[in-house]
């Protein structure tokens, strides 16, 4: 990839990812399931956090609300909006994205589709309360529709882009339109990896 190929995508990604996300913040947080005081999680990702031993540290790249953190007191997460390079030289991470293949979903992308799509986020102000002077402050747009890039993942895709990048897939699969795969550094005899699914 050229260098103006790079630049031009650290600016789509810039307009069309990091800056909706901060236009969208307040209201994409108040959509979000809550059990009490906590949000809901994901099960994988609540597993993967779970059986993590004590002690652990970890980082949560595009952590949004934070939703994770509390999940597993006994490990220290360190947790950031922004996707970064951030690698370690052993340990596992687990890997989320959004499924190509969601036919049963209320968006209906499958097989087909393009993977490259512009998701709309529309702010509604039904929470907001005539004289809730807070959220007004943090949603200004608050009549307004938001489009979010998205790579929809096909089946498999996720699972070669790791093994591309030299990493090896430990565990994978398929949960509510989304793909997810937990891996690891390769070992230099591919002992640890395990074939992405046909």
């Amino acid at each position: 990839m050229s260098h103006a190929e790079q630049e031009h995508g650290a600016e789509y990604e810039k307009e069309h990812v990091h800056s909706v996300y901060e236009r969208i913040a307040p209201h994409f947080s108040s959509t979000r399931y809550k059990v009490g005081i906590f949000y809901r999680s994901w099960p994988i990702v609540e597993k993967f956090l779970r059986e993590l031993p004590d002690g652990s540290i970890g980082l949560d790249v595009g952590c949004g609300n934070g939703k994770y953190l509390a999940v597993n007191k006994n490990i220290f997460i360190i947790a950031f909006d922004r996707g970064s390079d951030a690698s370690t030289s052993a340990g596992r991470a687990l890997i989320y994205v959004w499924a190509l293949e969601q036919k049963d979903s209320r968006r209906g992308w499958d097989e087909g589709h393009v993977q490259d799509v512009m998701v709309p986020w529309v702010m509604k102000d039904d929470k907001k309360k005539p004289n809730d002077v807070e959220y007004a402050a943090k949603a200004p747009d608050a009549r307004t529709t938001h489009y979010r890039y998205y790579h929809l993942y096909r089946k498999g895709e996720l699972e070669r882009n790791v093994t591309e990048a030299g990493g090896t897939v430990l565990d994978s699969g398929y949960e509510k339109d989304n793909w997810w795969a937990i891996v690891g550094r390769s070992a230099t005899d591919g002992s640890n990896r395990i074939s992405p699914p046909g």
